[in-house]
Order: C-alpha cells, then sequence, then structure tokens
C-alpha cells in the first residue's frame, strides 16, 4: 500500500529536485549530469576484500549522486528510480559491454534486508536494478533481471561497521533462490547495486552467485553501482573520454 500511495502522490503534489530540492522539477538538469554526465569508473576499495569482482561506479557517493540516492532509497521518492538506473547502466556498459556471444545481460540486484524491505516499502536496488535494465534495451543491449539472491539468514545494521567487521557480518549470509542457477547460465551475469563502501556485499554475492553458477563453468566477472565513496571513487580512473550526457 505505501509503494502504491507514493507513487500516486508523486503524481500529484508538487515536485522538487531530488538532488538540490530545485522547485517544479524531479531532477534539474545540472544534478542529472552530476549523476549520470560523467565517465563511469572503475573502482576499489581499500582494502579490497577478496573475491570482489571487476566493479564500475557512475558517480562518487557525494553532492547529487548522494541525495538523490538518499531521496529514493530512504525517503521513498521511486521517479528517481529511472535516473539511477540510467547512471547504473553507464556503469554496467563500462564494465561488461555485451556478451560476446550475444547473450543478454543478467542484471542481479543484492538484495535488501525484509526488515529493511517493510520499513521502507520497496527495495531499492531491484527498483534500479530494472530502470537500468530498461535503459539498456533502449539502447540496443539486451538486458533483464535476475532477482535471485536472497538472505539466508539476518545481518546487523553495516553502519558504524569497519571494513573488517562488515566481511564477518556478510560472510555466508547470501544464497541463490532455488532453480536460480539454471537463470544464471542464460546470460552474462552482472552483479548490482546502488552504492559500494567497502566491497563486503558485493564480494559476498558473489561468493553466493559463484557457488551457485560455477558447477556450469562460469564465474561473476562483473559487477556495477551507481556510486562508490569518495575514497573508491576518488582512487579511479576514469574508463573512457565520452561522457554519458546525450545517451538517452
Amino acid at each position: 500500500m505505501r509503494g502504491w500511495w507514493r507513487e500516486i502522490s508523486g503524481l500529484v503534489l508538487p515536485v522538487s529536485c531530488g538532488g538540490c530540492g530545485r522547485a517544479r522539477t524531479e531532477l534539474c538538469e545540472t544534478c542529472g549530469v552530476r549523476l549520470y554526465g560523467g565517465v563511469p569508473r572503475r573502482v576499489r576499495p581499500s582494502p579490497e576484500p577478496a573475491g570482489l569482482p571487476v566493479v564500475h561506479a557512475a558517480a562518487g557517493y557525494e553532492g547529487a549522486a548522494r541525495a538523490v540516492l538518499l531521496a529514493h532509497k530512504e525517503r521513498g521518492v521511486l521517479a528517481m528510480a529511472r535516473p539511477l538506473g540510467r547512471a547504473l547502466a553507464g556503469a554496467v556498459r563500462a564494465g561488461a559491454g555485451r556478451d560476446p556471444d550475444g547473450r543478454p545481460l543478467l542484471l542481479v540486484p543484492v538484495p535488501s534486508a525484509r526488515r529493511a524491505v517493510a520499513a521502507r516499502g520497496h527495495d531499492p536496488a531491484r527498483r534500479i536494478a530494472l530502470a537500468a535494465a530498461a535503459q539498456l534495451r533502449r539502447n540496443g543491449v539486451p538486458a533483464t533481471v535476475a532477482a535471485v539472491l536472497r538472505q539466508r539468514r539476518a545481518v546487523a545494521d553495516q553502519s558504524g561497521l569497519t571494513a573488517a567487521e562488515r566481511r564477518a557480518n556478510l560472510a555466508g549470509a547470501l544464497d541463490v533462490a532455488a532453480g536460480g542457477g539454471r537463470l544464471l547460465t542464460a546470460g552474462r551475469v552482472v552483479l548490482v547495486d546502488d552504492l559500494l563502501t567497502t566491497g563486503a556485499t558485493l564480494a559476498e554475492a558473489a561468493r553466493a552467485l559463484d557457488a551457485a553458477c560455477g558447477r556450469a563453468g562460469s564465474r561473476v566477472r562483473d559487477a556495477a553501482v551507481v556510486a562508490a565513496s569518495p575514497p573508491a571513487f576518488d582512487a579511479a580512473c576514469p574508463v573512457g573520454r565520452k561522457i554519458n550526457r546525450n545517451w538517452n
């Protein structure tokens, strides 16, 4: 019910920019460029957890990108899913590109805890992944979402934990739903999430996926996020020269 109310209220109530608060626009041009107009970068947290795939990020977790992510995730501004999906799609393209065998890209979102989904009324990473897959398809890249990851046990709140504590907190916390392993053989798997901080979550997700699809001789090689924390993003190098401003 909460999700439906947010969708309806977004149509009838005055809107403001999710990045800077400017009135009468969901996302102003300036904030849009800051979110998805830059060059996606390969990012590496320090220390880098074992098993972390190659990760690309569209932006640093600051300014407009941080504001838009928080508006979508914590305040339920669901209209932000589309621009966030556009940013994520750019990061996916920077890393995975196209499958050389012509198979679709399988975007596998990192699942939120059930209590978090209940509190927020939606699963942010899954919603952004769906928007990213739609963006990729509009640009001629076959893509779909395979939401096969599940939490197999409860984990503590990650806020305030060190990198080592996060790895311990998440160890063995995820697995693949029954039948999900077969789905993962249908395309090139790309792990996706909204944010990278220490990399512990993506490393655990990759472990769970490798356990499921490794039997078929495939391993998770790529991951993409909307934003990465400034230390990881600032230390990275752009992976291309052109920006995504005209990528519609």
